[in-house]
């Protein structure tokens, strides 16, 4: 094939899924080698009466596995104000159990809450106003060996006060660029009533370095709750700025590469969206399904805790297309070869 023919084939194929992508909703801020490309978001469904309660079910959190969902409640049994619990699943789809109060190894007294995942499964972070810390609410991390056992969790440590100060920091999420940890959270260091987007990188010496604003991300009113796909390429929280449904809303922002600047954030629309409180989000390590905490009618109480999830439409590394993954997705060895097939129908079959 001549270099001319093969230029242009490369640019009718990136038209052709852009084009795809936009029909189905998908937000896409260039066709990178290493982004995936997805479905819009289904409707929220309500995780039912066994997780949500008459009392305010917020703060979310799934294990990698898919099997734990952590909650940040104030129930009877807890420990004192808001309380990390746990609810369980024997299977990917099953039945959410009961939660547990995950005890005093991560719950005081005082309000713990918010809680992720490293995408290990080794970490969680959570947020708490426990005596000892640099200000009001501060971020701590917890370790355990076993990744499937919910409470084997050995005793939180402050991340220390390049990450934590006087005001509140508390609502975080922790991915790994190329190995190298990065934590990205809500602050009130700023002052006045808005919460804004930080993010401090875990140095080679495990402490953390000074936490930097996010300003393509902040600005005057409240950017909390920050969740990020484990690739660093797309980005969900919670945000009263103008432009939303009333209250908070769900929005997300994307990258074409972890070192470029963040797009202007979007609004996840009136199909996540609700008019009234919508908050807390976290997306899952497939990144196909987002938990989130809405005020919305028809629920058990204050706030109750939905699901939306979206399909996948090319995979994200060359590895999700081998062993004929291609015959699933259209693809193979790279997101080139596999718009490359998917916009030719099959005509431009890989090697």
């Amino acid at each position: 094939m001549s270099t001319l023919r093969s230029r242009r084939l490369v640019f009718k194929t990136r038209l052709s899924v852009v084009a795809a992508a936009c029909v189905l909703g998908v937000a896409a801020v260039s066709l990178s080698s290493a982004a995936p490309i997805y479905t819009g978001w289904s409707a929220p469904v309500n995780l039912g009466p066994v997780v949500n309660s008459t009392a305010a079910e917020m703060g979310p959190a799934l294990s990698p596995d898919g099997l734990s969902l952590y909650i940040s409640v104030t129930r009877p049994g807890g420990l004192g104000g808001l309380d990390i619990w746990v609810s369980r699943r024997p299977a990917l789809g099953g039945a959410w159990g009961a939660p547990v109060n995950l005890g005093p190894a991560i719950n005081t007294a005082s309000t713990d809450f918010v809680p992720a995942f490293s995408p290990d499964g080794h970490w969680l972070f959570f947020a708490s106003d426990r005596p000892g810390g640099f200000g009001l609410q501060d971020i701590y991390r917890a370790h355990r060996a076993d990744v499937h056992d919910d409470f084997a969790w050995q005793a939180p440590v402050n991340l220390g006060p390049n990450v934590n100060g006087p005001a509140d920091d508390n609502a975080s999420t922790y991915w790994e660029n190329d190995g190298h940890g990065q934590l990205i959270f809500g602050s009130g260091r700023l002052g006045g009533a808005a919460r804004d987007l930080f993010q401090s990188n875990l140095q080679a010496d495990g402490t953390w370095s000074p936490a930097t604003l996010i300003s393509e991300l902040s600005g005057p009113t409240t950017e909390n709750r920050p969740t990020i796909r484990q690739d660093g390429l797309e980005i969900f929280f919670y945000s009263d700025r103008p432009g939303g449904s009333g209250g908070n809303d769900l929005w997300t922002s994307a990258r074409a590469s972890v070192d470029a600047p963040w797009s202007p954030p979007v609004n996840l629309g009136a199909t996540l969206n609700s008019g009234v409180s919508d908050q807390h989000p976290y997306i899952s390590a497939d990144a196909r399904t987002l938990i989130f905490a809405s005020a919305r009618p028809g629920g058990s109480g204050a706030t109750d805790l939905y699901m939306t999830t979206r399909t996948q439409i090319l995979p994200t590394t060359k590895d999700n297309c081998k062993q004929d993954g291609w015959k699933d997705y259209g693809v193979f060895k790279n997101q080139g070869d596999c718009v490359s097939y998917v916009a030719t129908n099959g005509a431009n079959e890989p090697g």
